[in-house]
């Protein structure tokens, strides 16, 4: 009875108490020195924006053609699980909880924000208003497209390859097993998902902190709260985690499925809501300009610095690095919940639809939401939307007052945060318990309620003090050595998909070609036998030198000027058949020694594998391919393998293209 019980804890002691003291230290200086610790992780992060802003640049530029060049690459087939992998969610409830996971409270922040800043922004003030309109369409396309995905899909792809193909733990650990093998179980392994955790663990807290207050906002504006400030948001944060750890513990396949599915259909609703009732025609045809402005200024946006234009590089910093660095310091809370809702998928089709849909659905999104904000301003709000730029929180409602029926729609928003805000943070507790426990089966819910609480008490220990700010500039800074790790993810992954290619396509032996069953114990003996130097010497000596010696006499004896070389240690024997203007024919065999896998060595059901080194003989020919092991040839099969590669030599040179390889004559003159 006691074997079904579930275990007390499933934490790896080395991932769990490093991550707590870390996450609890930083939580203590933001809070009770948040002016100094803000000043110091702000000069830090200039610092790093203003010299290595390029960093960032080169680091997303290279995830976007990572993953293209991979989904048109032989490897896009590749199953993320076994080759017959049963999908475990629909498409749709796939896409949504990528959604709900991926960027969804941010969709609903900077849905209105974000284009009013970049049109309002002084940078752009030489512009006249219909190009600062483009322009703020264009940037925000940018930040919300292929390339923050492409972060999200390098981190996703890598994991859920290890974890279902290689049968690795969900971590990011997983991601080095081609580099450091067995080491990903020690210290190296635990420092990589310990930078995971808290990771993790700031984001969500930040986004909860951050969000709180829009969304204290919103009840406002609808009058459900009288007043905003840190009472009010305690209760706000109290609620979402209580539904939020609910949620988490009733599993992926059902709380969090629900809610992203609810969400995204919500989300819908309200989009059409605002396309309907809104400046229809304009969207429409924006969202066709703005969709082709963005592929043709594709390659100038993913490599612009603004090197040689230094007055907008202030705008370029708090902008598109900073939206870099944030998408990548998310990368491994979202990494780690869509490679654990993808198992099944290929390769072509995660990075397509990781990359693809989003973005269009972003793109339109923010067309409908953000060009919308922009019309009224123009033609009805007098800038007043414009002049609310430094209140991003309540700029989202005080948009849908232009619309028909505002309370309902700003209602509609407001559920729509809500359960964003949940599904947010239930997935973040399932990926936090995740990496803390190593991705153990079976953990039991107290872990999940704890994270939970831990949770919402730091978000309103750092509300009330006033440390959120430095916790989000902490964050942005870890994400420059975090996407150095993204690269060595690349990396790796062409490492181990070039062996997982290699494995399933590998065909069988040229020996086993002339195989039947007719010889079957023989050819069982020589599988089986131990492959030390001296038997290869042997078989070399014996098997193969009495075929070439036969083979050679019988040339001779038709007039073919025919040459056995024979060396005793290390073997090596060969048959050359000389020519005067094409060049000599050369087929011969030599003893080779090969490393062998520790892991085949280990095991105890092969016994021709003793030790870490092994013998094979290895054909070898005149014109350097190649060769083969022909260990378990018989005499005459050897012989009849010296046929084969010789009317191949002979069909090669009776070809006149083929002449620049075997002219030697013409070689001599030159």
């Amino acid at each position: 009875m006691a074997k079904h019980l579930l275990p007390l804890s499933t934490f790896k002691k080395g991932i769990t108490l490093p991550s707590l003291v870390f996450i609890l230290a930083v939580t203590f200086l933001a809070s009770f020195f948040p002016q100094v610790t803000g000043a110091v992780l702000s000069r830090v992060q200039d610092w790093i924006f203003i010299n290595l802003n390029w960093a960032y640049v080169w680091s997303v530029t290279l995830f976007v053609f990572f993953l293209l060049a991979l989904a048109f690459s032989k490897f896009g087939s590749i199953t993320l699980g076994d080759n017959d992998a049963v999908l475990e969610y629909s498409f749709f409830s796939w896409i949504s909880m990528l959604f709900a996971a991926g960027m969804g409270i941010g969709l609903m922040y900077f849905s209105v924000s974000e284009p009013i800043s970049h049109f309002s922004d002084p940078t752009f003030g030489q512009l006249d208003q219909v190009s600062r309109a483009k322009n703020a369409q264009l940037y925000t396309f940018f930040h919300w497209g292929i390339h923050a995905w492409a972060i999200y899909g390098v981190v996703g792809l890598s994991l859920a390859y290890f974890a279902y193909r290689y049968k690795l733990p969900l971590s990011l650990r997983s991601c080095f097993y081609p580099i450091l093998k067995e080491r990903i179980n020690g210290p190296a392994g635990d420092a990589i998902d310990t930078f995971a955790l808290c990771s993790t663990f700031f984001g969500i807290t930040t986004t909860l902190g951050f969000g709180v207050v829009q969304l204290n906002a919103g009840l406002v504006e609808i009058g459900l709260m009288k007043q905003t400030g840190f009472s009010s948001q305690i209760v706000i944060v109290l609620v979402i985690m209580a539904i939020s750890i609910f949620s988490a513990t009733t599993g992926v396949s059902k709380g969090v499925k629900f809610l992203s599915q609810l969400n995204i259909v919500s989300a819908v609703a309200l989009m059409l809501f605002v396309l309907a009732l809104g400046p229809t025609v304009f969207l429409m045809g924006s969202l066709s300009e703005g969709a082709g402005e963005y592929l043709n200024q594709f390659l100038s946006l993913t490599f612009n610095t603004h090197a040689y234009e230094p007055e907008r590089q202030p705008w370029y910093f708090q902008w598109t690095i900073l939206y870099w660095a944030w998408w990548i310091s998310w990368a491994p809370y979202v990494g780690i919940f869509i490679a654990g809702i993808s198992r099944g998928r290929t390769i072509r089709e995660f990075i397509g639809a990781v990359l693809i849909l989003p973005t269009a659905f972003n793109f339109l999104w923010m067309t409908v939401f953000g060009n919308s904000a922009i019309w009224f301003d123009q033609h009805e709000a007098a800038g007043q939307l414009s002049g609310m730029v430094g209140n991003a929180d309540e700029l989202l409602f005080r948009f849908l007052d232009y619309l028909p029926a505002p309370g309902v729609s700003s209602s509609l928003a407001i559920f729509i945060i809500f359960v964003f805000f949940v599904t947010s943070a239930d997935s973040g507790i399932f990926v936090i318990n995740s990496i803390a426990s190593q991705n153990a089966k079976n953990s039991p819910k107290w872990q999940l309620v704890c994270w939970g609480m831990l949770l919402a008490l730091l978000a309103l220990v750092l509300l009330n003090a006033g440390g959120l700010q430095s916790l989000q500039t902490m964050t942005l800074i870890t994400a420059l050595p975090f996407s150095v790790l993204m690269i060595l993810f690349c990396y790796c992954l062409v490492r181990a998909l070039s062996v997982d290619s290699y494995y399933y396509t590998k065909e069988f032996s040229p020996a086993t070609s002339y195989w039947s069953g007719e010889l079957w114990k023989e050819r069982l003996q020589r599988i089986v036998s131990d492959k030390s130097p001296e038997n290869v010497d042997h078989f070399i000596g014996t098997t193969v030198r009495g075929a070439l010696e036969e083979l050679a006499a019988e040339l001779n004896s038709k007039d073919i000027n025919a040459e056995i070389r024979f060396q005793d240690i290390p073997a090596d024997v060969s048959l050359t058949i000389h020519h005067k203007q094409i060049e000599d024919f050369v087929y011969g065999v030599r003893n080779q020694d090969r490393l062998v896998s520790s892991v085949l060595v280990r095991e105890r059901n092969v016994p021709t594998v003793k030790r870490n080194q092994s013998n094979f003989p290895i054909s070898y020919f005149g014109d350097n391919r190649v060769g083969y092991n022909v260990a378990y040839f018989t005499q005459k099969e050897i012989i009849a393998d010296v046929l084969k590669q010789y009317e191949r030599f002979l069909e090669l040179s009776s070809e006149i293209k083929n002449e620049i390889f075997t002219d030697i004559a013409s070689k001599r003159r030159s």
